[in-house]
C-alpha cells in the first residue's frame, strides 16, 4: 500500500511556510554569509591563541605598544585611543539600531539621519584604524636584533628605567651605507630600506652611556619585560645583527615577529569588513533619500545591512578583547 504526500502537506508540515524561520531569502543569506564568516574569524583568532600561548613568555605587552593618541606626541596614553575606537563602532551599531526602528515604521527621514550617524561611525574607525597601522609601522622608539632572532630595548636607568629611543643615544658616525640587494650581495638576503642609524652607531652610542640598559623581549612573573644588568646588556647588544625600526611582516621592534603578522592580518581583515560596510551603508543611504524603500513599503534592505554592521561590530569586540586586553 502505496500513499503520496502532496506539496501543500509539505510545505505546511514546514514551520516557516514557504519562508523557512519566517525570514525572507536575502536574509536568510545574509545570516549564512554572517556564520560562514564568524568561523573565518574563529579560525583566525584560534590561530592567535595558539601562537600567543606557545610564546607566552616572549609575547609583547600592549600596554607598550599602543600607547599613541591623537595631537598628543609624547603623552603616554595606553590603550586609551584603541578604547575610543571601540566606542566609536559600538556607538554606530545603536544609531543603526535606531535606523532599523525607524525603517519599521517607514520614517524616511529618520533613517536617513541614523544612516548618516552610522556612516561617519564606521568612516572614523577607519581612518583610526588607519592612523593606528601608520604608527605601528613606522615605531617611534627603534630596537635591536640578536642572532637568534630576539628584540632587544633600551632604557634609561637614571630616569626610572622609561624607554629609550635609538635617536637619544646613537653617535653619528661618517660613513657610506649602501642598501643591500642581491644584485650587490647574498642573492638570497635584501634590504627593503636602510635603517636611521647603522648598527655601530648604535653600539658605540650605547657603550658611550652607562646608564643605558637592555631590555629584553623575555617576560618575568610579575608580567614585565625582563631588564638585564649593563654586563648582561653589553653582552647582548654585542650579538645584535639588525637594527629594527617600526614593524613589518619580517621583524618588529615590539617583540615577537609573529605579534606584527597577526596584528596587520586580524585588524586588517576586520578593518576591510568595516570599510565595506560603510559603502554599503552609503548605496543604502542614497536609495534612502531617493525613495526607493518608500516606494517598496518596506526599508528591510537597512535591516539586513543593519544584520552585517551588527556582526562587524560583534567580531571587534572579541578581536579588541583578545589583541588588546588578553
Amino acid at each position: 500500500m502505496s500513499s503520496s504526500i502532496s506539496s501543500s502537506e509539505i510545505q505546511d508540515n514546514w514551520d516557516g511556510g514557504s519562508k523557512p524561520l519566517d525570514a525572507s531569502y536575502g536574509k536568510l543569506m545574509m545570516w549564512f554569509f554572517i556564520v560562514s564568516d564568524a568561523l573565518t574569524f574563529t579560525g583566525f583568532l584560534v590561530a592567535y591563541g595558539f601562537s600567543r600561548f606557545k610564546n607566552i613568555d616572549s609575547w609583547p605587552i600592549a600596554d607598550e605598544v599602543f600607547y599613541h593618541f591623537p595631537f598628543l606626541h609624547g603623552v603616554d596614553a595606553p590603550m586609551y585611543y584603541v578604547a575610543l575606537m571601540t566606542f566609536i563602532l559600538i556607538f554606530s551599531s545603536v544609531t543603526m539600531v535606531l535606523a532599523v526602528d525607524a525603517g519599521h515604521n517607514n520614517n524616511k527621514n529618520k533613517v536617513a539621519v541614523y544612516m548618516l550617524l552610522t556612516i561617519i561611525g564606521g568612516a572614523v574607525f577607519v581612518g583610526s584604524q588607519g592612523w593606528e597601522w601608520v604608527n605601528f609601522i613606522k615605531g617611534e622608539y627603534g630596537a635591536l636584533e640578536t642572532k637568534g632572532g630576539q628584540i632587544i630595548q633600551f632604557v634609561d636607568s637614571g630616569n626610572s628605567n622609561k624607554r629609550i629611543a635609538l635617536k637619544d643615544f646613537a653617535v653619528e658616525i661618517p660613513e657610506y651605507r649602501e642598501r643591500h640587494q642581491k644584485n650587490n650581495g647574498l642573492w638570497y638576503r635584501t634590504e627593503s630600506s636602510l635603517s636611521t642609524y647603522s648598527l655601530e652607531e648604535v653600539n658605540q652610542g650605547f657603550l658611550a652611556n652607562k646608564n643605558i640598559l637592555v631590555k629584553s623581549e623575555k617576560i618575568d612573573e610579575k608580567g614585565h619585560k625582563i631588564i638585564l644588568s649593563r654586563e648582561e646588556s653589553e653582552q647582548k647588544v654585542s650579538q645584535a645583527v639588525f637594527v629594527v625600526e617600526g614593524a613589518n611582516l619580517i621583524r618588529n621592534e615590539y617583540g615577537n615577529r609573529l605579534f606584527a603578522d597577526f596584528f596587520f592580518f586580524i585588524t586588517g581583515f576586520h578593518g576591510f569588513h568595516v570599510f565595506t560596510g560603510v559603502v554599503i551603508n552609503i548605496i543604502i543611504f542614497i536609495n534612502v533619500l531617493l525613495g526607493t524603500y518608500e516606494k517598496r513599503g518596506h526599508y528591510e534592505m537597512v535591516e539586513k545591512v543593519g544584520l552585517y554592521w551588527h556582526f562587524v561590530d560583534l567580531v571587534w569586540v572579541f578581536v579588541f578583547t583578545f589583541f588588546y586586553l588578553v
